[in-house]
C-alpha cells in the first residue's frame, strides 16, 4: 500500500478571477501539463472552483466523461444540451455523464459566493447516451456509484474523534472538503488530498468535525 499527499496550496491555481472565477487543479490540466499527474484510477480532475455572485462558464462541450459534482457552499446554476435546468446546492450529488458528447453551463446566479468540487472520470467505454443525475441532500447519499467508470462516491461527516473504513481498494482517493482529519499517518486539513494505491484495513480518523469524499475505484 502506498500514500501521496497533496496539500491544497501545492494545487495548480487557474480559472479567471478577473471574471470572478478562482480555480485549484489537482491534476495536469488545460495550460498547466504535468506528464506525471495525469491522472489516479479513474480520476483525472478534482478541481475546486470558487466563483463570485454572476461569475460563471459559458456553455462549453464534454466528452466522454463522467462529471460528478460537490458544493460546499452556495448554490450552482446548471443547463445543459439535453435540456436539464437544475439548482445544485451543498450535500447534493450532480452527476451529468457526457457520453458521445453534450453541451453545459455553469454559473453561480445567487447573492452569495459559490465553492464546489467538480470531479472528472475516464469511463470504462467511451460513447453512449449522455445522462443527467440529481441526488438531494435531503436523500442522505451514503454512496453514490458511477458504474461507466467503475468507481463509487462515499461522503463521510464525521464528529470529533469518530472513525471510518476507508474502502479497501485498489485506488482510494480522499479529499477533506472541512474539518480535519488523520488517514494513513498524515494529517489533513481542508483542500488537502490523499492518493492511496492498493487501500487495504484504512480507517480515517477525526480530529474535528469533518466532511471526507472518498472515491472507491476499481479497474
Amino acid at each position: 500500500m502506498t500514500t501521496d499527499v497533496q496539500r491544497a496550496g501545492e494545487r495548480y491555481r487557474g480559472g479567471d478571477p478577473e471574471a470572478g472565477i478562482d480555480t485549484r487543479h489537482a491534476f495536469s490540466f488545460g495550460p498547466h501539463y504535468d506528464p506525471g499527474n495525469l491522472r489516479f484510477g479513474a480520476l483525472i480532475a478534482c478541481n475546486e472552483e470558487r466563483l463570485a455572485p454572476g461569475a460563471g462558464f459559458d456553455e462549453h462541450p464534454h466528452r466522454h466523461t463522467e462529471i460528478v459534482t460537490w458544493v460546499v457552499e452556495g448554490e450552482l446554476t446548471h443547463r445543459d444540451s439535453a435540456g436539464h435546468e437544475t439548482r445544485v446546492g451543498p450535500g447534493d450529488v450532480q452527476h451529468l455523464s457526457a457520453a458521445a458528447g453534450v453541451r453545459h453551463v455553469e454559473r453561480n446566479d445567487g447573492p452569495a459566493p459559490l465553492t464546489f468540487l467538480q470531479m472528472w472520470l475516464t469511463p470504462r467505454q467511451p460513447g453512449g447516451t449522455p445522462s443527467y443525475t440529481l441526488v438531494s441532500a435531503a436523500e442522505g447519499p451514503v454512496g453514490y456509484a458511477v458504474p461507466a467508470a467503475g468507481a463509487v462516491l462515499h461522503v463521510r461527516r464525521l464528529g470529533p474523534g469518530e472513525r471510518t473504513a476507508v474502502p479497501d481498494a485498489p485506488w482510494v482517493y480522499a479529499h477533506v472538503v472541512r474539518g480535519a482529519v488523520r488517514l494513513a499517518g498524515a494529517e489533513l486539513g481542508p483542500g488537502d488530498a490523499a492518493r492511496i494505491t492498493g487501500a487495504e484495513g484504512l480507517e480515517a480518523l477525526a480530529t474535528a468535525p469533518a466532511e471526507l469524499l472518498l472515491w472507491e475505484m476499481t479497474p
